[in-house]
C-alpha cells in the first residue's frame, strides 16, 4: 500500500491542511483528507477552527468556513474557509484565512492559502501542494516569502 500525504504551513500558530488518498493493487481507492484553516497548540491546549474534520474512506465533498475569530488575543482572523474532496482517483483539499494576527500584532499577513491534492494510480500514488502568503509581517518587518519552509528565529526564542 502507498501512502503520500500533502503540505502544511508552519507558523508556531499552525495554519495547516494535509491531505493523502490510497490505495492497493487489488483494493479500490480509499480517501483521507482534511482541511483545517486554523489550527493551534500552546500550553497543551489545542483548537482547530474552519477544520472539516476527516473526509469519508468512501470519498465526498466536505466544506466549512468561519467568519472571523479572536482567541484570548492570542489570535485573530477573518474569513476563515476550508474544503476537503475526494472521488475517483483523486483527492484535494484547501484552506484560506485573511487578516491573521499573531501575538498581539506580532505576526501578521493578509491572507494565508494552503491547497494540496493527491492521486492514485493502481499502487503508484502522487501527491503535491502549495501554499501563498501575501502580506507578512513578523516583528515589524515585512518578510518576502521566497522559498519553502522559510524560518524565522526572533529574540526570546521564537521562532516563526
Amino acid at each position: 500500500m502507498v501512502t503520500k500525504s500533502a503540505s502544511t504551513i508552519a507558523i508556531r500558530v499552525t495554519l495547516a491542511l494535509g491531505l493523502s488518498a490510497t490505495a492497493g493493487l487489488a483494493q479500490a481507492a480509499t480517501f483521507s483528507g482534511e482541511g483545517a484553516a486554523l489550527k493551534a497548540s500552546a500550553a497543551g491546549i489545542s483548537l482547530a477552527l474552519a477544520d472539516t474534520g476527516p473526509l469519508p474512506a468512501s470519498g465526498g465533498n466536505l466544506n466549512t468556513s468561519v467568519a472571523s475569530t479572536n482567541v484570548l488575543g492570542l489570535a485573530s482572523a477573518d474569513a476563515l474557509r476550508s474544503t476537503s474532496s475526494g472521488s475517483g482517483s483523486s483527492a484535494q483539499s484547501q484552506s484560506e484565512v485573511l487578516n491573521v494576527n499573531l501575538l498581539s500584532g506580532l505576526v501578521t499577513a493578509d491572507v494565508v492559502k494552503s491547497n494540496s491534492s493527491a492521486s492514485c494510480s493502481g499502487s503508484t500514488a502522487a501527491a503535491s501542494g502549495n501554499s501563498e502568503l501575501v502580506g507578512l509581517v513578523v516583528a515589524g518587518q515585512s518578510v518576502v516569502v521566497s522559498s519553502p519552509n522559510l524560518a524565522i528565529s526572533l529574540p526570546g526564542g521564537i521562532s516563526v
